[in-house]
């Protein structure tokens, strides 16, 4: 199976793991990790201070991560107009490893690891995200937001237009939920 459409692994209690091979080099999978405008071709808007202890913000705009979307589904109507949020940056080495909280306001912290390792002219990108509590319906949330997004990530890296992200993510949050049950 091809590893850039594995499902992401459930590796510990509250843990989602993704790896995903993309077209390198490295600083330029390390440019939409951290910088705005590429970030919010991907994932969302908003900048990272680049040092341990950073600011990173996120303003996502799921309708804006594609030509052409499927409607916002019901239960995540309160994201139509967008939704924004901070972390801070806990690891930063360029191009190696990015590191950051997320989720801080809402008093349950989690974080997000970014390590790139050279692979030819491909970066071997993995994520993971901890500290996600053990609520089934987070878990296949988060599991089927990094799948989407890091799919959208793949082309744009490669240059193709991204299938649109709610088209995606409904059917993943099924798939996810049937890994988990």
């Amino acid at each position: 199976m091809d590893i850039n459409s594995q499902h992401g692994t459930f590796s510990g209690p509250g843990t989602i793991r993704f790896e995903r091979l993309l077209p390198g080099p490295a600083e330029r999978v390390w440019d939409y990790l951290t910088k705005s405008e590429m970030k919010a071709k991907w994932l969302s808007a908003g900048d990272v201070e680049p040092r341990i202890g950073g600011k990173v913000e996120f303003r996502f705009r799921h309708s804006d991560l594609s030509e052409a979307d499927d409607p916002i589904p019901e239960k995540h109507k309160q994201m139509q107009d967008g939704t924004y949020f901070e972390g801070r940056v806990t690891a930063w080495d360029p191009p190696r490893l990015l590191r950051y909280t997320w989720g801080e306001e809402t008093g349950e912290v989690s974080e997000v690891t970014y390590e790139l390792i050279p692979k030819g002219e491909k970066v071997l990108l993995i994520l993971t995200h901890v500290r996600l509590g053990d609520d089934p319906a987070i878990l296949i949330s988060v599991a089927s937001g990094w799948h989407t997004h890091l799919g959208i990530l793949i082309a744009r890296l490669k240059g193709d237009e991204p299938r649109g992200f709610w088209r995606v993510h409904s059917r993943m949050e099924k798939e996810y939920g049937e890994l988990l049950n």
